[in-house]
């Protein structure tokens, strides 16, 4: 990379976390959050918040005529619904109305200090749902986000939703425990906690670079776009909701979630997937949904709905057609 070709970079990234800062000085300020929408008749693409009982704000994306099927993307940590660019437009021109949402402390909604665990983050959603009055709605969660899809998805109203996907989900756990004796051992979370307490720029740097989209892995085709839109994403939300999101995704049983969801569940999972080892995972979690399919890719990193859009779209669409 040349000198002019840093500077460049250098100054678009310093041009763009201004306007993120001029941004959060003005809602410091106490200016109201905004929904911006572009009237189009039934086809319009919008953004808001929603606003909880307690007062906290939720950002959500929402795309696409109000009369087709809505697809709702969760995303995993520490991100946000940037994570699903991809998605979110591939089947926005697909004719869907899409919506995805930044979990409390994540991306745009209230930097929480309190309820950054699973129960609230289901409530979070049934308040979306009820918002934006979502019907015969898809789920589609990755990582976290596929814990936050079953916590959901069981505790729906009737009507609510038709079918659900995870992707490289955590569920059932992931921590080892007496009842889950091959999961992963709680120093491995405990180091997580640490990394991001005493450095999490960097934390958030070394994740991207390597197991989150098997970067690490030997000829693999490194993205330095997906690097760094995975630490703007990160560096966006607030370090004790990711710090307390860690005990989330990883202590939280979603065993009698999955036994309880009585809609079609696909779950797909890469097999060298470093973060949400598959075998502790989607393996354990297809014996527990009612109807479920299962997906494996081989070679295919935890981030594969970013690194391999197209497969992994193609998937969706045939599910959600099936």
């Amino acid at each position: 990379m040349t000198v002019s070709h840093q500077a460049s970079r250098r100054g678009v990234m310093t041009a763009g976390l201004g306007i993120a800062a001029l941004s959060a000085a003005t809602v410091a300020q106490g200016a109201e959050p905004k929904t911006a929408q572009t009237p189009r008749g039934a086809d319009r693409a919008e953004s808001g918040y929603v606003t909880t009982q307690h007062g906290v704000q939720i950002f959500y994306k929402d795309w696409g005529p109000k009369d087709a099927q809505p697809v709702v993307f969760h995303h995993g940590w520490p991100l946000s619904s940037d994570d699903w660019d991809a998605q979110m437009m591939f089947f926005r021109l697909q004719g869907y109305r899409v919506i995805a949402h930044d979990r409390r402390g994540h991306g745009r909604s209230t930097q929480t200090d309190s309820g950054n665990e699973m129960d609230t983050y289901a409530a979070d959603v049934i308040a979306l749902a009820d918002a934006l009055d979502l019907k015969n709605a898809i789920h589609v969660g990755h990582s976290t986000g596929g814990g936050e899809v079953a916590r959901y998805v069981a505790r729906a109203k009737p009507g609510r939703v038709s079918k659900a996907v995870l992707i490289g989900a955590v569920p059932p756990i992931m921590l080892k425990t007496p009842a889950n004796p091959d999961g992963l051992p709680m120093e491995l979370f405990d180091g997580f906690r640490t990394s991001l307490a005493a450095n999490r720029a960097q934390f958030f740097r070394d994740i991207p670079e390597g197991p989150f989209f098997g970067f690490n892995r030997p000829g693999a085709k490194v993205s330095q776009g997906l690097i760094d839109n995975w630490w703007r994403q990160g560096m966006a939300g607030g370090a004790k909701a990711h710090y307390d999101c860690i005990k989330a995704f990883s202590e939280t049983d979603f065993t009698e979630d999955l036994r309880q969801i009585d809609v079609p569940v696909l779950i797909l999972h890469g097999e060298d997937d470093q973060l949400v080892p598959i075998a502790n995972s989607a393996h354990l979690a297809i014996k527990l949904v009612r109807q479920g399919t299962l997906k494996t890719y081989p070679g295919l990193p935890h981030g594969m709905a970013s690194t391999h859009p197209d497969l992994i779209n193609a998937d969706l669409l045939a599910f959600f057609k099936s």
